[in-house]
C-alpha cells in the first residue's frame, strides 16, 4: 500500500517528475514505465495518475523538465562565449543530446494523440529555447535582414537536429562523415551567408 498521506500534492508531483526523469534517462522512452516510477517512490500507479492526470501528462511534465535543463545548458554555454556564439550554440546542442541521449530522443519519440495540441506551458518552453537561437542568428544577419531571423532559425534548428540525430544513430559513420559538428556549422554558416545577400 502506498504512503498516501506522507507528502503534499506538490511534493508528490515533484517526486513523480524527478523519478520519472531519472528513469527515462536510464531506460529510454520505449522501456519507460509509469508503474515503475510509482513503485520507486512508494506510491500506487493510481496516485501517479491522480496527481499528473494521465500517462501523456506525465510524459509532458518529464519532457518539460528536459527542456528546462536543455535551456539551462545552452544558456550556460553561451554565457561563457563572446566570440563565435553560433558555433558554441551548435556545440551545446550536440553536447546536450550526447550527454542526455535517452532524454533528448524522448522529446521526439513521445507524441500526443492525433489532433491534441501540446499545452501552452510546454509550447512556451519550446519557444524559449527557439528564441535564444533566433536572437543569436539575428546578431549575425545584416540589420536589413533581421526579419529573416525567425524563419531561418527554425530551418537551421532542423538542419542541426538532423546532423545530431545522424550522429547518434550511426548514420554519419556509415556515410563517412568524420566531423558532424563542423559539418552542421558549415551548413549553418552557408545558409546565413546566403540569407545575408
Amino acid at each position: 500500500m502506498g504512503r498516501r498521506s506522507d507528502h503534499s500534492r506538490e511534493e508528490l508531483r515533484d517526486m513523480i517528475i524527478s523519478e520519472g526523469h531519472r528513469q527515462l534517462a536510464e531506460t529510454g522512452y520505449a522501456r519507460f514505465s509509469a508503474r515503475e516510477v510509482a513503485k520507486r517512490i512508494g506510491y500506487s500507479i493510481g496516485t501517479v495518475y491522480n496527481v499528473l492526470g494521465s500517462h501523456d501528462q506525465l510524459m509532458l511534465a518529464i519532457n518539460g523538465l528536459t527542456l528546462d535543463r536543455w535551456q539551462g545548458h545552452l544558456e550556460a554555454r553561451l554565457s561563457a562565449e563572446t566570440e563565435n556564439r553560433l558555433h558554441r550554440a551548435i556545440q551545446a546542442y550536440f553536447e546536450f543530446a550526447i550527454l542526455n541521449r535517452n532524454l533528448w530522443t524522448a522529446l521526439y519519440d513521445f507524441r500526443l494523440p492525433e489532433g491534441e495540441e501540446m499545452p501552452d506551458y510546454y509550447q512556451q518552453k519550446v519557444r524559449d529555447i527557439t528564441q535564444i537561437v533566433i536572437a543569436e542568428i539575428a546578431t549575425v544577419l545584416p540589420p536589413a535582414h533581421a526579419d529573416r531571423a525567425a524563419p531561418l532559425a527554425r530551418s537551421l534548428l532542423a538542419c542541426v537536429h538532423g546532423h545530431c540525430f545522424f550522429t547518434l544513430n550511426g548514420t554519419f559513420r556509415l556515410l563517412g562523415e568524420t566531423d558532424p559538428l563542423e559539418a552542421a556549422y558549415a551548413r549553418v554558416t552557408d545558409a546565413i551567408a546566403a540569407c545575408s545577400d
